[in-house]
């Protein structure tokens, strides 16, 4: 017995070392002399239309927000910098890392700074991509242990709780994307995968410049690692096994089928035409500091959520709030039943428990529905089944779809949009960095409640208090009791 606590104290003890020093890590920061380029010749002229103003082309389809980031990639002819909090090694995940690979063999300089979180299992990718001249790969927040991840957590948990959640791919600071998704089959439509509905906006123009900053600022931050520091070295067929390996993927049946599809798809013909729509409006970047990882003060300067607060308080009329990991806490909870008590219409679309996948934090927000409700806050909880408008691209038929809500966005009035990686709950609140942009848009303020107006009573549960104050859940004419879709296994956890 004393034998074996001693072995798995030694090893807790082996798992627990620390972290390389970051004496002689180069800054470096985003280029500015790319007006040149061809994304930024082709940008010159509605810049100069448009003065002062941000272009705005919302990315509500997955095959199509591919599309864009792939096409970015390969239009790049100086810069990509590349920000994400999961990185998945499957069909999309491989096909936008031949698109960055690519780029680095024109001699675009790529940037990619990773979420350490979020890409197990690609050690030796990441590796083989650091290792490229063009290419520098940089961990946030990492993981010392690199073969346990639980390890990591059971011997540092207060730093390693804390994650990078930020989105954005930035192709020559000229064009952004920022918005909701991560890198991976779920996100983009593709595969077998739960398909995520999610929400990013390509951005052009000054806003694009903030998004450069704050990569910067995070590139060059005390939490990201340089991967040659943590990974073992690529070895001297690093290059050559990375290349079999995405050309393998690309050569995949399912891969096939989906860059054909994307071929199809309105964004592409209307990106390869030149002819994209953009909203020329008023758009900046809301962001966390990323001394937020390592600070536990709770400093409110370092929150983007004191901001979103001070934001949303600001609505006369309505205020709708897409959020797929919805926990408010008493302080959400205080600002939402004041807005509806002052009059505003307030509607929240979230995950029902039968489309969350993480019951633990639907757990978190079920216990302030009754309270929301009596304030007049209207609640609505996504289907685990979505119809969609059109098959996925590797599927042959129509019909539902597996679906859960992954988009972190939200209107007020109709005419200021926030679209970015916060979701409305205190993991996003205290402890992970997010970002997003700040739209003033009636367009895109009324497509958003238009959308919701027509979508929710046929994608979506309301959430209802009966006279005697119990919950209901509303779907047409049919009224359940007790979370629909799901046994009772799965309500008790």
């Amino acid at each position: 017995m004393r034998r074996t606590y001693l072995a798995t104290l030694a090893l807790l003890l082996a798992g627990c070392g620390t972290l390389p020093s970051l004496e002689g890590r180069v800054e470096s920061h985003s280029l500015t002399d790319t007006a040149g380029t061809r994304l930024g010749r082709a940008a010159a002229p509605d810049l100069a239309a448009h003065p002062g103003k941000t272009g705005i082309h919302p990315l509500s389809d997955a095959p199509g927000a591919f599309a864009a980031r792939a096409l970015l990639a390969a239009a790049a002819d100086k810069s990509l910098d590349v920000q994400y909090y999961i990185w998945h090694g499957d069909q999309t995940g491989r096909l936008m890392f031949e698109a960055l690979w690519h780029a680095a063999q024109r001699g675009v300089r790529v940037r990619l700074l990773l979420d350490d979180n979020g890409v197990a299992g690609l050690d030796d990718t990441l590796a083989a991509l650091d290792a490229h001249p063009s290419i520098e790969v940089r961990l946030y927040n990492p993981f010392v242990n690199r073969r346990s991840r639980l390890l990591g957590y059971a011997t540092d948990f207060t730093r390693l709780n804390r994650r990078m959640h930020n989105k954005s791919f930035t192709a020559d600071g000229q064009v952004s994307i920022v918005g909701g998704r991560n890198i991976g089959n779920e996100y983009f439509g593709a595969g077998d995968a739960v398909l995520f509905e999610d929400l990013d906006v390509i951005a052009v123009g000054p806003a694009v410049r903030q998004v450069s900053e704050a990569f910067d600022l995070y590139w060059n931050s005390a939490s990201a690692y340089p991967a040659a520091l943590l990974l073992d070295a690529a070895g001297p067929d690093a290059a050559a096994r990375l290349q079999a390996d995405l050309a393998a993927a690309r050569a995949d049946p399912e891969s096939v089928r989906y860059v054909r599809a994307l071929a199809e798809t309105e964004l592409v013909r209307e990106l390869l035409a030149g002819r994209l729509p953009l909203e020329w409006t008023n758009a900046h970047v809301l962001r966390d500091d990323p001394a937020k990882t390592l600070d536990t003060a709770s400093r409110k300067e370092l929150l983007l959520f004191t901001e979103l607060l001070r934001t949303t308080a600001d609505p006369t009329k309505s205020f709708d709030l897409v959020s797929p990991y919805f926990v408010p806490g008493p302080e959400g909870v205080a600002a939402l039943g004041a807005l509806a008590q002052r009059g505003v219409a307030v509607r929240v679309l979230t995950n029902s428990l039968a489309a969350t996948d993480v019951g633990a934090v639907h757990a978190g927000y079920a216990k302030h529905r009754p309270e929301l409700l009596r304030a007049g806050v209207r609640l609505y909880e996504l289907k685990p089944t979505a119809e969609k408008d059109a098959p996925r691209p590797q599927k042959s038929g129509g019909g539902s779809s597996s679906a859960s809500l992954h988009a972190k966005t939200f209107a007020l009035d109709r005419s200021h949009v926030f679209v970015g990686s916060f979701n409305f709950d205190q993991r996003s609140a205290h402890l992970n960095t997010e970002m997003g942009l700040m739209i003033e848009s009636a367009p895109l303020g009324r497509h958003f409640a238009a959308t919701l107006d027509e979508d929710l009573g046929r994608t979506a549960y309301e959430v209802v208090l009966t006279p005697g104050g119990a919950l209901e859940w509303v779907e047409g004419n049919a009224r359940h009791d007790s979370e629909p879709g799901v046994g009772a296994l799965r309500r008790a956890w």
